[in-house]
């Protein structure tokens, strides 16, 4: 049931709605239904049939969550119609989504630039069910062969995010600007788009999967727009130990002190699971699960403005690091390889300890005490100060405590999903160069740690006595230094 309020406040001008100090938001993480895999482009008729597969599944969780008083629900990348396309197998499924400015609803007057089904059929299912919708399709953009980057085939094709606000009208079209590999069927913009819109419940900007990673836009939004809100469809396939989507997406949330709905796609083949509705400060909601093939819902209640909140604080993350000298590094400090990244590692042999270590200028300082240790357990402290150059190039520094694959060293850093080690306390702190970390705590089977940890003011990564009933895999601090990434494009 959709509140009186917020009807009141639709009727109001945006400035008029400031006093709606909260909002309920929605993710639906879906397990999508494939296109087979095929060098033969599908009919206009044929790629609409499996959309709207995948939309009868998306509507029913539009419905539940207008009924349970969402006022939007996000949906992921690649929701619609999946993946497993080439150049020119995509062209069935792309429509002309125009620029918001053209004051459009879809679900009203859906043949006002052609052919558009599916941006018809999500219009109505926010004008229908009055509630903001948020979903992922491919746009296409016919160019002129003047135009030197146009491509061969004469039109652009992007990965796009569209917003239709609960009266069915576009009010958000955002093209993807970090395209991650794989992604052949589309083209990265000619500069990267900060795209945001107003509500009655805050201001929201969007962005999808791989842009998360870099300052534009995801930063930029945050840090030059003051979003209060990000709106995060995804396709993110996990990476332990630190690149899992629910612990680095809900990382993200506390170190830039917005909202994120993040809505991934649900495949276990691809590892793609990891939802949730992550706030800086409030325990969320969040779904992860490898055991099944279904899709989920998450419904939950968010402050408008986060930032606003009296527990909210800024954070310096290298003050504490910076006041203290550097302890032992320990007898034992070796070499390991974390996703392709030459970190340095210290193992932590006894129950309780302090340590230091570091890469370059960056150190990173530990003080914990076990609970208990597994006799068959290596845990570790390590440092990575560096460009990391796999799946993009992007500078990094980390300072992290986690549980090795095995007993041998050379498996510190590979995934590692269960422990039995338990803690009773740790704080970590690095000096950092960059205002930009990431805080991150993971528990066993893949869990995350709402009010077990905490992040001081000094940038100190602290447990709460709660952590010591909880067996651990990691804890880290990741950061990242976006003056020292290569320039791109």
């Amino acid at each position: 049931m959709v509140t009186a309020s917020f009807l009141l406040c639709l009727l109001l001008s945006a400035s008029s709605c400031q006093a709606l100090e909260k909002f309920i938001g929605a993710i639906y993480e879906h397990a999508v239904i494939l296109p087979d895999e095929t060098a033969t482009p599908l009919s206009s008729q044929e790629a609409l049939d499996l959309m709207n597969k995948n939309m009868d599944i998306l509507e029913e969780a539009v419905k539940t969550a207008a009924r349970q008083g969402a006022h939007l629900i996000v949906t992921p990348e690649d929701g619609i119609y999946g993946w497993r396309f080439t150049r020119q197998t995509i062209y069935p499924f792309l429509e002309d989504i125009p620029d918001p400015s053209v004051d459009w609803i879809p679900c009203s007057d859906p043949h006002r630039f052609g052919r558009a089904p599916v941006q018809t059929r999500l219009s109505c299912m926010a004008k229908n069910n009055f509630i903001y919708v948020v979903a992922n399709i491919g746009d296409k953009k016919l160019c002129k062969f003047s135009d030197v980057g146009c491509p061969d085939d004469g039109q652009y094709n992007y990965n796009t995010a569209v917003v239709y606000d609960s009266n069915g009208k576009l009010v958000a079209r955002y093209h993807k600007y970090h395209l991650f590999l794989g992604e052949v069927q589309f083209n990265v913009p000619k500069e990267p788009e900060i795209v945001t819109f107003d509500t009655p419940f805050g201001k929201f900007g969007i962005f999808i999967c791989f842009d998360i990673l870099f300052y534009d836009p995801a930063v930029a939004l945050v840090v030059e727009h003051n979003v209060d809100t990000i709106l995060f469809p995804t396709a993110w396939m996990n990476l332990l130990p630190h690149l899992t989507a629910i612990e680095f997406h809900s990382a993200w949330a506390i170190g830039m002190g917005v909202n994120l709905l993040s809505a991934n796609t649900h495949k276990t083949s691809n590892r793609m699971t990891g939802s949730g509705i992550f706030s800086p400060d409030e325990v969320v909601p969040y779904y992860y699960n490898m055991m099944n093939e279904s899709g989920h819902l998450l419904i939950s209640e968010l402050s408008s403005h986060p930032r606003n909140s009296s527990t909210y604080y800024p954070i310096t993350w290298n003050l504490h690091a910076s006041q203290i000298k550097n302890s032992p590094s320990g007898s034992n400090v070796f070499n390991g390889y974390l996703f392709a990244d030459n970190y340095t590692f210290t193992e932590l042999k006894e129950l309780h300890g302090q340590y230091s270590i570091c890469q370059n200028d960056f150190c990173c300082h530990l003080n914990y005490t076990m609970a208990e240790k597994d006799s068959d357990e290596v845990y570790v402290f390590g440092v990575f100060d560096g460009l990391h150059i796999v799946e993009g190039e992007y500078y990094l520094q980390v300072c992290t405590m986690l549980k090795c694959q095995s007993m041998d060293f050379k498996s510190c850093g590979e995934s590692v999903e269960t422990a039995s080690t338990k803690f009773d306390s740790f704080s970590m702190s690095g000096n950092f160069s960059t205002t930009f970390v990431f805080p991150e705590v993971l528990l066993n089977n893949i869990h995350l740690a709402p009010q077990m940890f905490q992040v001081l003011k000094d940038g100190r990564l602290r447990s709460k006595s709660a952590i010591s009933s909880h067996s651990l895999l990691s804890a880290t601090l990741f950061g990242r230094w976006y003056q020292k990434d290569p320039v791109s494009k």
